[in-house]
């Protein structure tokens, strides 16, 4: 089973974790709401904190700790600069909880926790040239390239869902007018879809029986329930999210070219219905179409588990690292499996 890692996923509304082992099989698990007490950095610290000890507590050989965040986190991967859905703002994460718990911690975006995990354990395996897409509220995603992941000078790689592909596109929150999760994101399939209903469109008519009449209550796991089921404007508004799917994955590939890219996030539970007009648009819109080799476009496998599940490796691989390196080693072991000798 090899040495055990606690992963911890922090989100907006959640923080779940789990003891996961050298093969990424979660032994145990736990999970509790973010904090909505302003959700203060201490009040957050404190709920990591518990779920951490809960999981230590019935005498694991736990080795590390490793944090996924939702935000930017520096290059130093100890400081969460930037939350989001947190009052993290220049935090330095990984010096607060090493303070607090009898084991090395680790800090890392979990969108590059999710990447890393895809890679070793799930619809990325074997693939050394991997971009992960997760498709939630936004874009967000995550770099393995050579078998490390990719970070950036300042730690901030991978928001791809701000990159801009309509000049003068639709407002995004972030500032800017056009960006690509204006047009490929949970967001945009259920907005689309309100709007539609809230113009008494006919076409709409499964849509507001589902939700009572109330364009509100729409979400985007009804949509694609509707799709599922037949709806044809269900189909259609997955058809476009995937059509600009393929889009910007298209530019993704001009930029890194890798050898798969994996869509995650909770519209990829639309699977073909989504994926298959994103692989048509790909293979239209790809630089250098027809004399170069294409990217495989996979569904992820490990779902809402893959940012605990690579937090806890990249720990695990960090802490050997450490490790190895007060021995004087230069290399390091893995639990069965090849990864890069820094840990990445």
């Amino acid at each position: 089973m090899g040495p055990l890692a606690v992963g911890v996923d922090i989100g907006g509304t959640k923080v779940a974790a789990g003891v996961v082992d050298a093969r990424g099989r979660v032994l145990r698990r736990t999970r509790r709401d973010t904090p909505h007490r302003s959700k203060s950095p201490r009040h957050v610290e404190d709920t990591i904190v518990a779920v951490v000890e809960d999981l230590v507590a019935h005498g694991d050989d736990v080795v590390a700790v490793g944090i996924g965040a939702a935000g930017f986190v520096a290059a130093d991967r100890s400081t969460v600069v930037f939350a989001p859905h947190l009052s993290w703002r220049q935090e330095p994460l990984r010096e607060s909880l090493g303070r607090r718990l009898a084991l090395p911690v680790f800090v890392d975006n979990d969108a590059n926790a999710a990447a890393w995990a895809e890679h070793r354990f799930g619809a990325g395996r074997g693939e050394s040239h991997l971009v992960m897409v997760n498709l939630g509220t936004g874009i967000g995603g995550g770099i393995v390239l050579d078998g490390r992941v990719v970070r950036g000078r300042f730690g901030i790689a991978g928001e791809f869902g701000h990159m801009r592909v309509v000049p003068d596109g639709l407002r995004c929150e972030c500032g800017n007018r056009g960006c690509w999760e204006q047009y490929a994101s949970g967001n945009a399939l259920v907005r689309e879809a309100r709007a539609l209903m809230s113009a008494n469109s006919p076409v709409a008519t499964d849509l507001f029986a589902r939700v009572g009449g109330r364009p509100e209550d729409l979400t985007g796991p009804l949509v694609t329930e509707a799709a599922r089921e037949g709806d044809a404007l269900a189909r259609e508004l997955l058809g476009e999210i995937g059509r600009w799917l393929g889009v910007g994955i298209a530019d993704l590939a001009a930029a890194l070219d890798p050898g798969t890219f994996v869509i995650g996030g909770g519209v990829s539970a639309a699977g073909d219905l989504l994926l298959g007009p994103a692989r048509q648009a790909f293979a239209g819109q790809l630089t250098g179409r027809g004399y170069r080799p294409s990217a495989k476009i996979v569904q992820a496998e490990l779902g809402n588990e893959a940012g605990l599940v690579g937090a806890a490796d990249l720990a695990r691989v960090g802490a050997a690292g450490m490790a190895w390196a007060d021995a004087g080693d230069t290399a390091m072991p893995s639990g069965g499996a090849a990864v890069p000798a820094d840990g990445t």
